[in-house]
């Protein structure tokens, strides 16, 4: 009647003996399974979370854990989250120093200086980026930094290479647009835009942007585009704007009632904008 008991203690032994031999194995594994969750996590903070929270989250994390770039760049993606520029460029400096840093690095630290407007900053940190590191934001980086030095021929060049290095060009297509319309190529920026929208259906600005190449060519009819009955009232509200600033007042004026006609609910920047002009006629 025994034997059963006896077993089963022996088991017990074996076991918790085990359990003892093996405590090295147990304890790392367990450290690895926190290293997934925390990963997880990461990766949440950096997709789904708030940004602000996010950057709560990895500040909290890199003070216990001052050294791991992991931490630094997920800090420095959530300031550019949060649109807190300055302290996203401040945050990626450091990650740039890092001796674990990469060219990826220094392209995330070019792109956190542009959008805090440190345009010479980000010229000389992708200088220093090799030619054979080849990515679409390098090259869309490379075009910006061109066309705020007025470089047009490298631009478009950094620009065309950018194209080709995604599935998804329609920003960029509206980037190299918009580089030509400041430049005074409509009839490029025309084609550019078109080009984005066909390629991205929902890009409003890019819309905007078309309706704009076309008021500066004089050409005073919306595109044949997608577009909802309140971006119709926007875009015809662009081109009214474009009309007036061209010195065509009364289509400009047409264009307003228009757009305050098509808008489904009140429009009342339009509707400012005609009272303005009439008063301005009255007066």
């Amino acid at each position: 009647m025994r034997h059963p008991i006896l077993i089963s203690l022996c088991l017990v032994g074996t076991v918790a003996l085990t359990a003892c031999n093996k405590g090295g194995d147990v304890t790392r594994t367990l450290q690895d399974v926190n290293v997934v969750d925390e990963s997880n996590l990461n990766d949440i903070m950096l997709t789904v979370a708030d940004p602000n929270e996010a950057v709560a989250y990895f500040q909290r994390t890199l003070s216990e854990n001052p050294r791991r770039i992991d931490l630094m760049r997920g800090l420095g993606k959530s300031l550019i989250r949060a649109k807190r520029a300055p302290e996203g460029a401040a945050a990626w400096r450091k990650v740039s120093k890092h001796p674990q840093a990469t060219d990826e690095d220094r392209v995330d630290l070019a792109d956190a200086l542009i959008r805090s407007g440190d345009w010479k900053g980000a010229d000389e940190v992708l200088d220093r980026v090799p030619p054979t590191f080849e990515t679409f934001k390098r090259y869309r980086l490379e075009a910006m930094v061109a066309d705020s030095n007025r470089e047009w021929k490298k631009a478009d060049s950094f620009y065309e290479t950018a194209v080709g290095l995604t599935t998804r060009p329609a920003s960029v297509m509206n980037n190299w647009g918009y580089s030509k319309l400041t430049r005074g190529d409509f009839p490029g920026a025309e084609r550019l835009f078109g080009e984005a929208i066909r390629q991205d259906s929902a890009l409003f600005t890019a819309k905007n942007n078309l309706v704009l190449a076309r008021g500066a060519q004089k050409n005073y009819t919306l595109p044949v585009v997608p577009m909802s009955q309140v971006e119709r009232a926007q875009l015809l509200h662009t081109l009214a704007l474009s009309a007036i600033k061209q010195g065509d007042v009364e289509t400009g004026k047409g264009l307003l009632r228009e757009a305050i006609d098509t808008h489904p609910q009140h429009f009342e920047e339009a509707v400012r904008g005609l009272r303005a002009l009439e008063n301005g006629a009255a007066g």
